[in-house]
């Protein structure tokens, strides 16, 4: 199975996939963001022992574009994605595109996602359907693989549990524990994640420092 899948963006992770927030799509806003992690997993999934990472992004009436690039065990990460997103009645929602990119295609390949999210007050629910490309390896005639990924996330006062499935041509949960909380400026989180066999069984206690700022 490919690194994405078998061995997981700080920003992102703090909260739940997508982030949803009555305050996410403020008009013209251009802002950029850095951070650490003590371990990069990704959707229960190690990406690299220790990351560095740093994206920028721009909003304007819902409207959303951005990239976000993190270090990976051979060379870099790097995400494209564009989307809408707001609210109504109390209920928020989130429709994008995003693309996992490699500078060093030995370390993993293109996926492919639309993605799908849903608030409502504390509760959140996530669904990405994407295609990966040569899952098999490099030699020619491999197929894509198609899968799905299905989360569920509560926050309460910083602290936030989620547990996601995968789903189609992959098998495999994990779930994750964490409270995040900012400090002079700066968002800290600490973070328990478990996976399943089908994702090596694997547990992680992550610490992460990041910050957001205006440009």
């Amino acid at each position: 199975m490919n690194n994405k899948f078998k061995k997981t963006t700080l920003t992102l992770a703090l909260v739940s996939a997508f982030g949803l927030t009555s305050n996410s799509y403020a008009e013209g806003a251009l802002s950029a963001n850095v951070g650490f992690s003590s371990d990069y997993v990704y959707r229960g999934v190690l990406q690299a022992d220790a990351s560095a990472s740093a994206g920028a992004d721009y909003e304007n009436s819902g409207f959303y574009v951005g990239t976000w690039f993190a270090d990976v065990d051979l060379g870099l990460e790097y995400d494209l994605y564009g989307g809408y997103g707001g609210e109504f009645s109390g209920i928020s929602y989130d429709l994008n595109y995003t693309a996992y990119l490699y500078t060093d295609d030995a370390f993993d390949d293109t996926y492919q996602e639309i993605n799908i999210g849903l608030g409502y007050g504390p509760i959140s629910l996530g669904y990405a359907d994407g295609t990966y490309d040569n899952y098999e390896g490099k030699t020619p005639g491999n197929k894509s693989q198609d899968y799905s990924v299905t989360t569920l996330t509560a926050e309460y006062n910083g602290f936030f549990a989620t547990l996601g499935d995968y789903g189609k041509d992959s098998t495999g949960s994990w779930y994750e524990l964490g409270y995040g909380t900012e400090i002079n400026g700066f968002d800290a989180g600490i973070t328990i994640i478990s996976s399943d066999k089908d994702l090596d069984k694997q547990e992680y206690l992550v610490f992460s420092l990041g910050k957001s700022f205006d440009l």
